[in-house]
C-alpha cells in the first residue's frame, strides 16, 4: 500500500509539472477495452494459451503544444486470465488487477490531417497490484505486484476520441512455484498482453 501512494504521489507531481509547461488544461476521460493475455513459463511443463479479458478506468493526459511530446497515465480494473495444461489437466487462472501504465508519447503533427485525425507512438512502465488472490493448487502462486514494459501505437480523432493498442512485455514475476514439494517447483511466468483501449478525452 505504500508503495502504491507513492507512485500516486509522483504522478501527481510529474502531471502538475507537465500541465504547467503545457499552458492548458489536461484532458480527462473515461477508458474501456479488451485484453489478450499469455502467462509466459520458464518450463514446458505448463503451456499457457491465449486468453481474453477486459479493462475499464479513466485515464489523463498531457501535451506540450507545437512539439508533440505528452504524456498518459490511467487507473485501471484489469481481469487476466490464463488457461494452461497441468499433469494433462487444464487450469484455468482468472486474475484481477489494478494497473497503472505510464506513457510517454510522440504525437505526429500532419497538415490538414491533424485538424481531424493525430497517430502517436508510445512507450512507458507499467505497474499492477493484484486484487483477487487465487492461486493454482499444485503449480503456483499469484504476486501481488507486477512490472511490465509497455509499446503502443494509437490515433486520436477529433482531439477527443482515443484509440489505442499496446504491447505489455512482463519485466517481473507474475507467478512463482508455492513451494519446492511441488512437481512444477521451479516454474516462474510473466505476464505477456496486448491491450486494446478506446477512451473519450474531455
Amino acid at each position: 500500500m505504500k508503495s502504491f501512494k507513492l507512485i500516486l504521489a509522483v504522478i501527481a507531481i510529474m502531471f502538475g509539472t507537465m500541465s504547467a509547461q503545457a499552458g492548458g488544461p489536461i484532458k480527462f476521460g473515461p477508458k474501456v477495452g479488451l485484453t489478450v493475455n499469455k502467462l509466459h513459463f520458464n518450463q514446458d511443463v505448463l503451456n499457457s494459451d491465449n486468453q481474453t479479458g477486459w479493462t475499464a478506468g479513466a485515464m489523463l493526459e498531457a501535451t506540450v503544444p507545437v512539439i508533440g511530446i505528452g504524456a498518459d497515465i490511467s487507473l485501471m480494473y484489469v481481469r487476466r486470465n490464463a488457461e494452461f495444461m497441468l499433469q494433462n489437466n487444464i487450469s484455468k487462472d482468472n486474475r484481477d488487477y489494478i494497473e497503472i501504465p505510464l506513457n510517454l508519447k510522440y504525437k505526429f503533427n500532419l497538415p490538414v490531417i491533424s485538424h481531424f485525425l493525430v497517430p502517436y507512438l508510445g512507450v512507458g512502465p507499467s505497474v499492477s497490484f493484484l486484487t483477487s488472490r487465487k492461486n493454482i493448487e499444485g503449480a503456483y502462486k499469484n504476486k501481488s505486484v507486477d512490472w511490465a514494459l509497455n509499446f503502443g501505437i494509437g490515433v486520436q480523432l477529433l482531439s477527443h476520441l482515443d484509440i489505442n493498442a499496446r504491447y505489455g512485455l512482463g519485466l517481473t514475476k507474475a507467478v512463482n512455484a508455492i513451494d519446492n514439494s511441488t512437481q512444477a517447483a521451479d516454474i516462474e511466468g510473466k505476464n505477456r498482453y496486448w491491450t486494446i483501449t478506446l477512451a473519450y478525452l474531455f
